[in-house]
């Protein structure tokens, strides 16, 4: 399993934003709280079921993203 197989993109949950799959938690609510400097420990304090590695594949799909490499969305 690779880092970014950890995210799901299905227009069910969220209205397609991509998410750390399994749960509701938008990727865009991971970054958004390591860009304001939250520890990874209180991150995964408000959220327990996320792993170190959610918190990893939410920053590489942030920058595979921003690298305009192609990601597909999993059907369900």
């Amino acid at each position: 399993m690779t880092l970014l197989d950890r995210i799901e993109l299905d227009p069910r949950i969220c209205n397609g934003k991509p998410v750390i799959k399994g749960t509701r938690i938008p990727v865009s609510v991971i970054i958004e709280q390591v860009a304001e400097s939250e520890s990874w420990e209180k991150i995964l304090a408000g959220y327990p079921e996320l792993t170190r590695e959610d918190i990893h594949a939410a920053l590489h799909y942030a920058r595979a993203s921003l690298d305009h490499i192609e990601i597909k969305a999993i059907n369900a």
